[in-house]
């Protein structure tokens, strides 16, 4: 998928949450993935001057520009798509920035969710543990159900998600890593 034309330009986004302040308490930097952009902090700065709030949605695998971005962020969520053995089937080779993305987080202040879309095939049973042991410690964990349809790959526009109850099975294995562990089924 190719972003298109027309993009706003970072001023007229700024002009914009200026202008809508009495409505807007937030924002929600997402993407695609947007700590790509090494300019990134510096935009995150200026919102919050503007005074939002900002949630920053990321893969992971920029460690370097997330932490250059934690003193503008009130929360972060990070997703960890599935065991580290599996990641090659997802088009990473190395996974060890995703890791110091994690220990970054734990280590820092701001608020954060870990968090798996469990798409079968890629999470499963035997692949709960071996996420928990690279998130153990950390503050939150998010279980997210699948959802076929609008898929970029249309081969999972088949795939079935799991029941609720089966990730509540999920939610229950990674309980003894984080301290908390959240559904959104």
């Amino acid at each position: 998928m190719n972003p298109r034309p027309p993009f706003l330009h970072e001023a007229a986004v700024l002009q914009l949450l200026r202008e809508r302040t009495r409505y807007v308490e937030a924002v929600v930097v997402t993407g695609g993935e947007p700590s790509i952009h090494k300019e990134l902090p510096k935009f995150l700065m200026k919102v919050k001057k503007i005074g939002l709030t900002i949630k920053l949605d990321t893969n992971g695998f920029f460690p370097n520009v997330l932490r250059d971005c934690i003193p503008y962020v009130d929360y972060v969520a990070v997703d960890v798509k599935t065991s580290l053995s599996k990641y090659e089937r997802l088009g990473a080779k190395n996974t060890e920035d995703l890791l110091r993305t994690l220990e970054i987080l734990k280590g820092s202040d701001v608020e954060y969710e870990f968090r798996a879309t469990v798409v079968p095939g890629f999470v499963d049973e035997g692949d709960i543990d071996k996420i928990g042991e690279i998130v153990k410690g950390g503050m939150r964990f998010v279980f997210q159900k699948f959802v076929p349809g609008d898929t970029l790959d249309k081969t999972f526009n088949t795939v079935e998600s799991y029941a609720d109850d089966v990730i509540s099975h999920f939610a229950e294995i990674m309980k003894p890593y984080v301290e908390e562990v959240l559904l959104r089924v």
